[in-house]
């Protein structure tokens, strides 16, 4: 695995090389990126070391009755909200016996959906430290918004291994 940062060409061997080096694992859950950011992981030789596994729960039950997202705030709120990236990236990684979970959901488009605008995106990552989400507020089309939302997975993935929450991009180096 290469020792770029996440700010180089492959972010997700740099998390993966981090999170190795600490002797920790990750397991991945997923909505809106249908399975493009376990995709990021697992084309990185030696993956296998850290990654345990991932579930795409695109559909919203699914949520509630693979990851243990609390159903009724599913049924309040829908599938696009903080709470319930924070509740899948909990769930994943209990689920899955993994040290970090980390989760994305949101709306890529064409439409709005749970009274939620395109773009409205939350990931969230959950550790030994707590858990945190992050909600960018991204544009473009449905395959933008969705590599969009991989980029910044991995991007607070790092900085909760790296630092215990978001860090300062100087504390990145």
């Amino acid at each position: 695995m290469s020792g770029a940062g996440v700010s180089g060409a492959e972010p997700a061997a740099a998390v993966l090389e981090r999170l190795a080096g600490a002797g920790t694992t990750l397991a991945v859950a997923e909505s809106l990126t249908g399975g493009l950011l376990a995709a990021e992981f697992v084309q990185v030789p030696g993956a296998s070391r850290v990654f345990r596994g991932s579930v795409t729960a695109y559909a919203t039950e699914l949520k509630g009755s693979v990851l243990g997202v609390d159903r009724a705030l599913l049924a309040a709120e829908g599938a696009v909200h903080p709470e319930v990236a924070r509740q899948m990236a909990a769930g994943v990684r209990r689920l899955m016996g993994a040290d970090y979970g980390l989760a994305t959901t949101g709306v890529a488009g064409p439409e709005p959906q749970d009274g939620r605008p395109v773009g409205t995106v939350y990931t969230a990552v959950a550790g030994p430290e707590g858990t945190m989400v992050s909600s960018p507020r991204l544009s473009g089309d449905r395959a933008t918004i969705r590599r969009m939302a991989v980029a910044d997975a991995l991007s607070l993935l790092d900085g909760f291994v790296r630092c215990g929450r978001v860090c300062d991009p100087a504390d990145r180096g």
